[in-house]
């Protein structure tokens, strides 16, 4: 590998802007981008093999996705290699798309990953090339750009990768950055004093990556765009295991087809509370100090059999299922739209909003024996086993004997282990805000993979922490200067929902932060695809309907705000 050299940056530079591409196919060769990359000394401790240079040419691309709006692209994918000077067997592999010179707008955009995964693949890219930004993924050193974390965590059973943990945490998303701005002032020649703009877009897993840059990397990025962030990585993670564990306790587990006519029965009665009859639960704080969730005993359900997945997603086949929805039933919904309490009455932890799907209280069936047991979700599981029990196996056996205070100790356990490469939850952005950087997050409300009030919780702890010492609405309008929420109602994970089909989901996230940061156009509201939402209110306003849906409105109600509101008091520090 050639070692680094500034001097040689600064010849192949030179030499680069004296022949500016004019077209993406002048742009897109392998001698081309060779002399555009990144050598110079950007204090990342790495170098670049030039020999792993590939680029390939897109023309005339359809490009569709809820998190931007349809388009006919052109770009070249640019890919190559990396290694950390000083360690063996160390290989990066970061992979840009690029627009054409005369779509290029001064901008760049990094992309985060989901579940496990760092990238998410070409998901979220074509949303930079739309909006005229080189768009970067990272495999993180993982071994490809489809190895997951997962694979690469332990070196052997009870030994910690801990390269590769930090760099999921934080690391390979500050070198893909790093690396991608230099990358697109050498390939478009930006003089240093000229300005890039830098953007950050994903969801979930990726939606904490992007928290994990502005919690460290203060002036990375001029906006963020952060859907659903999976912050408090060891209690999202533990908690996955919370419905499964509750249905053990009780000794029963639901067929998934009451679990989803209680669901829906949810949806009907909490629908109204927001002023308009749409199929859409817009105001779920008022749900959940309404509803009455006993009156779904005894209304009666039937699902079609299914030869896998099934309602909310058990996995294997399921055979019809036809009842009444039981007391049984019922308190299980309860206790999981509660949230884990201890056995001394603390909180632990909160769930979904009422209306959700009860993903985490899913259940598989046996045929041998026809029954119904948890099924928990590999992600909770394999949290236990891989990541603090350091063994390298996918899920738990059975939940049978695990308690919701060992729910609470996994949790402290995983905090205490992962504070400073996963769990993401510095709530100090002093630095952030004094670099003039905006973040944008948004939720959908009936999430059931990560609760809406998860964000909520965030929002609440930042604005505690940096501005606890002025009046709540004073607090939150300082706040709202560099970070504003939007809880999407009716929307799902990371997107529109199904079962709630009129919200839809926010398309053009990125095109508002950038109106936010480049023209200072702060939004109110969100705007979103769906036939009955059009607007997204700002936390802390909620939306209300009135004149039988024709009149809109953003209101403040604390009654609203308290129901959002949490104190996980089971663990002796504070959980933000």
């Amino acid at each position: 590998m050639r070692p680094h050299s500034s001097v040689l940056a600064l010849g192949l530079s030179g030499g680069m802007a004296a022949a500016q591409a004019t077209s993406l196919a002048q742009l897109c060769t392998v001698d081309y981008v060779a002399a555009a990359l990144p050598v110079e000394d950007l204090g990342l401790a790495v170098t670049i093999d030039t020999s792993s240079v590939s680029v390939a040419l897109t023309t005339n691309k359809t490009v569709s996705s809820g998190w931007y709006p349809s388009a006919v692209i052109d770009y070249c994918t640019v890919t190559f290699a990396y290694s950390h000077n000083g360690l063996n067997n160390d290989t990066v592999h970061v992979s840009y798309l690029v627009p054409s010179p005369d779509k290029f707008s001064n901008r760049y955009l990094s992309t985060g990953g989901g579940g496990l995964a760092i990238n998410s693949g070409t998901q979220y890219t074509p949303s930079g090339i739309i909006v005229g930004a080189v768009a970067g993924i990272t495999d993180g050193g993982f071994g490809s750009f489809n190895t997951q974390f997962d694979a690469a965590f332990l070196l052997a059973n009870g030994t910690v990768n801990w390269q590769a943990t930090y760099m999921f945490g934080y690391q390979a998303h500050h070198e893909l950055a790093t690396l991608g701005k230099q990358f697109t002032r050498n390939l478009f020649s930006i003089p240093a004093d000229g300005k890039l703009y830098s953007y950050y877009q994903g969801c979930s897993e990726g939606g904490r990556e992007g928290w994990s840059q502005a919690q460290r990397f203060a002036d990375q990025f001029d906006g963020l765009v952060t859907g659903a962030p999976a912050l408090r990585f060891s209690h999202l993670q533990t908690n996955h295991l919370s419905g499964g564990v509750l249905e053990e306790l009780a000794g029963y587990s639901p067929p998934p087809c009451e679990l989803e006519k209680i669901r829906n029965l949810t949806i009907a009665a909490c629908d109204p509370l927001d002023g308009k009859v749409d199929g859409v639960v817009a105001r779920t704080d008022l749900c959940k100090l309404q509803l009455d969730y006993d009156k779904a005993v005894g209304q009666p359900y039937y699902c079609a059999a299914s030869s896998g997945g099934g309602f909310p997603g058990s996995g294997g086949a399921t055979p019809a299922q036809n009842g009444t929805v039981t007391a049984k039933g019922v308190a299980i919904a309860k206790a999981f739209t509660e949230g884990l309490i201890d056995s001394k009455g603390r909180r632990i932890y909160l769930n979904p909003q009422p209306g959700s799907t009860f993903a985490d209280a899913r259940t598989a069936y046996t045929a041998a024996t026809g029954t119904w047991t948890p099924a928990p979700l590999s992600l909770g599981g394999s949290w236990i086993t891989r990541f603090l029990q350091l063994e390298n196996k996918d899920n738990l056996d059975s939940l049978s004997g695990v308690t919701v205070d060992q729910l609470r100790d996994w949790m402290a356990e995983g905090m205490q282990k992962y504070q400073d490469s996963l769990q993401t939850t510095w709530p100090v952005l002093d630095d952030f805000q004094a670099a003039g950087s905006k973040i944008l997050v948004l939720h959908g409300e009936a999430d059931s993979s990560i609760p809406a009030g998860s964000s909520v919780h965030w929002y609440e702890s930042v604005r505690q922490v940096m501005f606890g010492d002025l009046a709540y609405r004073d607090g939150t309008k300082a706040l709202d200067d560099f970070f504003r929420l939007f809880i999407v109602p009716g929307a799902e994970h990371c997107g529109s929902n199904a079962a709630q089909p009129g919200a839809g989901w926010p398309s053009t996230t990125l095109q508002t932060v950038i109106d936010w940061v480049e023209n200072g156009v702060a939004p109110a509201t969100l705007n979103t695809t769906g036939s009955s939402i059009s607007s997204v209110c700002r936390w802390p306003l909620r939306p209300l309907w009135s004149d039988r849906g024709a009149g809109f409105d953003c209101v403040f109600d604390q009654k609203s705000v308290d129901a959002w509101t949490y104190t996980f008091d089971a663990f002796k520090i504070p959980v933000y």
